[in-house]
């Protein structure tokens, strides 16, 4: 089968599109015929290092397609049958191989490609909203990177949940994305801390904080007290070290940075998670914008465009 595999830890230059054994699944293990593949800036963090992995290595943890064997044990899935999944490693090909544990039955009807674009963002927009806070009629939510993948997602739960949504954009084509998701407002990065302020007074209840370096403390500066921040990723690098009196300062504070593994870490969650969001999906709820579509050959291609933060909605390669 042909795979994006890295050798090296490096830029978009360390992939190469090689040929790579088949995987066979063992017991309790599913085969799949990979339809899409997800891609997601974890994938840029696992390529770059910043999450050591032993390599070589196979790229992306997203996908979704059709089973074409089973392994010893395996009973809740069959051949033919179509599921997603993510947090499994090794997506980026034609044939990838993971537990039935960890695999998502797709509800008919629901197309294979904008299955693959559901699972890591749509179950961490779940969690992020339902879990690290729980968004409440009234709640003022402000969401960075409102037009991207993760960020239009936020805003449409935020929305559907009762919440007041503030976003942030770069530019005009961006904001119009997210005014469309139901963003109540939005704003440009420059001083958007103090934008915030204006409009609440005391600040929001919650930040859902995807950037990182550049952001962070306009988003300890927008809290109200006792406020949240979720620093769910770091799309313009890590933040450096914090002094804890800083949470205590701005007004007895919570930060975390969550993971989606630590919340779908049993199958009863996981499995009320994903059906969660298929069920916003197909019931017209929530809205999955795939912005591109690339061949698996130019996934260099993918991950460039993504770290230049030139793309908005989601990023799928296609076998």
């Amino acid at each position: 089968m042909r795979a994006i595999v890295i050798s090296a830890n490096g830029g978009p230059e360390a992939m190469e599109y090689v040929e790579w054994p088949d995987p066979v699944p063992g017991p309790g293990e599913l085969l799949v015929d990979v339809a899409a593949s997800g891609v997601n800036f974890i994938d840029v963090y696992h390529r770059e290092g910043r999450y050591p992995l032993e390599l070589p290595l196979v790229l992306g943890n997203e996908a979704a397609g059709t089973v074409a064997a089973v392994g010893e044990g395996v009973t809740e899935f069959a051949a033919g049958d179509r599921v997603a999944w993510a947090n499994v490693m090794g997506t980026y090909a034609e044939r990838a191989v993971l537990p039935a544990a960890k695999a998502l039955p797709v509800p008919d009807g629901l197309a294979l490609d904008v299955a693959a674009a559901i699972p890591l963002q749509g179950m961490t927009a779940h969690y992020l909203t339902h879990s690290v806070h729980q968004v409440k009629p009234g709640d003022d939510v402000l969401v960075h990177a409102a037009a991207g993948g993760m960020g239009l997602l936020l805003v449409q739960i935020a929305k559907l949940l009762g919440a007041r949504v503030i976003g942030t954009v770069s530019n005009d084509e961006k904001e119009a994305l997210a005014r469309g998701a139901g963003a109540d407002e939005v704003l440009r990065y420059d001083g958007f801390a103090q934008a915030v302020r204006d409009l609440t007074g005391s600040g929001v209840h919650v930040v859902y904080d995807g950037v990182g370096a550049t952001t962070f403390d306009g988003s300890v500066a927008s809290l109200r007290p006792r406020g949240m921040l979720a620093l769910y990723g770091a799309a313009s690098g890590p933040v450096p070290p914090v002094d804890p009196m800083v949470l205590n300062r701005g007004g007895s504070l919570f930060l975390t940075r969550p993971t989606l593994a630590h919340y779908v870490a049993t199958r009863e969650d996981l499995l009320w998670r994903a059906n969660a969001v298929f069920d916003w999906v197909a019931t017209g709820k929530l809205h999955i914008r795939v912005s591109e579509r690339y061949p698996l050959a130019e996934a260099r291609r993918a991950h460039e465009d993504l770290q230049s933060r030139r793309t908005t909605g989601k990023l799928l390669l296609i076998p």
